[in-house]
């Protein structure tokens, strides 16, 4: 297996190309010798899982492996949602953690997650340094393990008080949730109800940790019909809000009640609510030392808000481990909110330096209680950002391809020059990514190949002046959408 974005994932299975003992046994032989290197030798590493199939074996094996070589390893109690890991990293001021977790994938996945100093997952060159030491690692059965004890339970206290702390307003509310099977929905609970949100409810046949996801065809809340059973507990309870997280509970998908029903909310829309939000509570001084910060595959929006605050804006490529990092060249300014489209939200960096579905579910639902107390509403507040800034839609197409390198290299030697009839330029990324940005009047849309499967990915997001029919923008959408579709699917030109 390759060591790529933030570590390893992938299939459960033998061989080398799989996640297995033998393979976690050379991984953690590889990242101990890297943070030898780096003058770490002995330091705190945290070591944490989910509840997949194996986890609780890949993070014994993944403990005995530092303990072996020299490290202070502590060794959370029990199955934890990945923020917790990434909480602890930096409240110990650790040199590394490791999460067993493969996140949203199918059931027949798990992975090996990486978080250095800060509590921030690695970036190059650290993967090449790590995967080159896998190169060389010893045989499996020649690596050294020391049994060490569970422990921690301190560190998963402190996480629930500290995102509880988050709520700064008042008022009731009334909650549906779903941690799909995974392993969030204790800890939800408690950080909701520590901060006075105590009429919760939950999908029953979704709430305890399982790792067959048996409910859902992909534990993602993303992903069609995944959150069809917690909108028709949110119907029938009468919900003001509905909250979905994946089973790792680092990411969060919202639901909300409209004219025309239930329906979930894109993470853009998320983003834009919650950075409008945390920018709100500050003062002028404090918004001038703020970043936000998204992924250059989101919606363009949120550079707008910063700029009605006074607080800076950074866009980054795609990935927590970028978004993280994006107060970094600032000098005097930290970072207050990041998210990526894909339902990632970091609302509490100085704690949690990664995306976390939990602390941005008590941030969300405070921000709707004030707007229940205030007798507005989430579809008036999206109304209200959009009579301010524009009508903004945005959505995501995909294309399976066999080749994906083959895809984008069509693309950058014969760029369409016009997108669903409107003129665009194109801007080439090659020098810090795989991605084509194409812009045009009210449209833009990025181009990227998907890190994980063979697909090519295209993020469109359509804005249109304040009073504009939001019906032209999705007409506009649709047409674009069915236009890249097309366009990605179509065959190579023959020389």
């Amino acid at each position: 297996m390759k060591f790529g974005t933030a570590g390893l994932r992938g299939p459960m299975r033998d061989g080398l190309d799989a996640m297995n003992v033998p393979t976690v046994l050379r991984a953690t032989w590889a990242v101990a010798r890297v943070l030898t290197e780096q003058g770490h030798a002995g330091a705190t590493v945290v070591v944490g899982r989910d509840a997949r199939h194996h986890s609780d074996e890949f993070a014994l094996a993944t403990a005995e492996v530092f303990n072996a070589q020299g490290f202070a390893v502590i060794l959370l109690p029990r199955p934890l949602p990945t923020p917790v890991l990434a909480f602890a990293v930096r409240a110990l001021g650790a040199a590394a953690g490791v999460q067993i977790t493969a996140s949203h994938n199918p059931a027949t996945d798990n992975g090996y997650k990486l978080y250095l100093d800060g509590g921030i997952q690695i970036v190059p060159p650290t993967d090449r340094q790590i995967e080159d030491a896998m190169a060389v690692a010893p045989p499996p059965g020649a690596i050294a393990r020391e049994p060490v004890p569970p422990g921690g339970e301190h560190l998963v206290d402190d996480y629930v008080a500290r995102a509880a702390g988050l709520r700064r307003g008042s008022g009731p509310l009334r909650i549906a949730l779903t941690p799909l099977h995974g392993v969030g929905g204790e800890l939800a609970l408690r950080v909701l109800r520590d901060a006075g949100f105590t009429d919760v409810h939950t999908v029953a046949t979704q709430f305890d940790p399982d790792p067959d996801f048996p409910t859902v065809v992909f534990p993602n809340p993303e992903e069609p019909g995944a959150t069809d059973a917690l909108l028709a507990l949110a119907a029938d309870i009468d919900a003001d809000v509905a909250i979905a997280l994946d089973p790792d509970a680092d990411r969060c998908a919202v639901g909300i009640p409209t004219a025309a029903g239930w329906r979930m909310l894109s993470g853009d829309e998320t983003g834009w609510l919650l950075g409008d939000f945390l920018l709100s509570r500050l003062s002028a001084e404090e918004a001038g030392a703020a970043v936000v910060a998204s992924s250059l595959v989101s919606s363009q929006l949120l550079a707008d808000i910063a700029a009605r605050y006074g607080a800076r804006h950074v866009e980054t490529l795609t990935g927590f481990k970028w978004l993280a990092r994006a107060d970094e060249q600032l000098p005097g300014a930290t970072l207050l909110y990041a998210y990526e489209e894909a339902i990632g939200h970091c609302v509490d960096p100085a704690a949690v330096r990664d995306k976390d579905g939990i602390s941005a579910a008590l941030v969300l639902a405070d921000l709707v209680a004030g707007l229940t107390l205030r007798g507005s509403s989430v579809p008036e507040a999206l109304d209200e950002l959009a009579d301010r800034y524009g009508v903004d839609v945005t959505s995501a197409v995909s294309a399976r391809v066999d080749d994906a390198g083959a895809v984008m290299t069509r693309l950058r030697s014969a760029p369409p020059d016009r997108i669903a009839g409107v003129h665009v330029g194109v801007e080439d990324l090659a020098g810090r990514t795989d991605a084509l940005i194409f812009t045009g009047p009210g449209l833009r849309v990025a181009v990227r190949p998907s890190g994980t499967e063979p697909k090519i990915k295209c993020y469109i997001e359509i804005r249109l002046a304040p009073g504009a029919p939001r019906a032209t923008a999705m007409a506009l959408q649709r047409h674009v959408e069915t236009e890249m579709a097309a366009l990605l699917n179509s065959p190579a030109p023959r020389p």
